[in-house]
C-alpha cells in the first residue's frame, strides 16, 4: 500500500471466506451493506467477471433511488480477490466518477478466527487520495464494512 496514494481498511470478519464472498458477489446480500445505513441500496447489475459491470443506486427515503456507482470488475478470483473501478464506467467507457476515480482491491484471507478482510482503495494522486479522506473514507467504508461482518457473521450463526 502506497500511503500517499492509497487509504485501506483491515478487519478480522468472524466469518468463512465464503460467507465473506457470498456478501459480495449476491445482489441481494450487497443490497443490505454496501451503503451507510439508514441509506438503502439497490444493485442493478452485479457481474462478478473480469470486465463485469457493477452499477448501483442508493436512496434516503426508500422510494427515488439515485446513481451511487457505475464501476466494472478488473479482477475476479473466487473466495480470494476482487478489484474493481470507477474509472471505467460498466459500459467499458472512461469515466470522471464523482467524488474521485478510484481502484478498489479486496482481499480474503483465511484467518484462526474466520476471514482476514482487507480493502486497498487506490487513488492517481495524493489531491484524489487527500479528498477521498477528507470526505469520510473511513466512516463511510468503515461503516458498510461493518455491516458486511454483521451479515456474514450472522450467517454463520455466531
Amino acid at each position: 500500500m502506497n500511503l500517499e496514494l492509497d487509504l485501506g481498511i483491515d478487519r478480522v470478519i468472524r466469518a468463512p471466506r465464503k460467507q465473506v464472498w457470498d456478501a459480495w458477489t449476491d445482489p441481494a446480500n450487497l443490497a443490505q451493506w454496501w451503503v451507510p445505513a439508514p441509506t438503502r441500496c439497490r444493485v442493478e447489475r452485479l457481474d462478478v467477471r473480469p470486465g463485469g459491470a457493477f452499477v448501483t443506486l442508493m436512496s434516503d427515503d426508500g422510494d427515488a433511488f439515485v446513481p451511487h456507482l457505475d464501476a466494472c470488475f478488473l479482477v475476479v478470483d473466487e473466495y480470494e480477490r476482487i478489484v474493481f473501478t470507477n474509472a471505467i464506467d460498466s459500459g467499458w467507457r472512461p469515466a470522471s466518477p464523482a467524488p474521485v476515480p478510484m481502484t478498489a482491491e479486496v482481499v480474503l484471507r483465511d484467518h484462526p478466527d474466520g476471514t482476514d478482510y482487507r480493502i486497498v482503495v487506490r487513488h492517481g494522486d495524493p489531491a484524489a487520495r487527500t479528498r477521498h479522506a477528507e470526505l469520510g473514507f473511513a466512516e463511510g467504508w468503515g461503516t458498510t464494512t461493518a455491516q458486511l461482518a454483521r451479515l456474514a457473521e450472522g450467517e454463520t450463526g455466531r
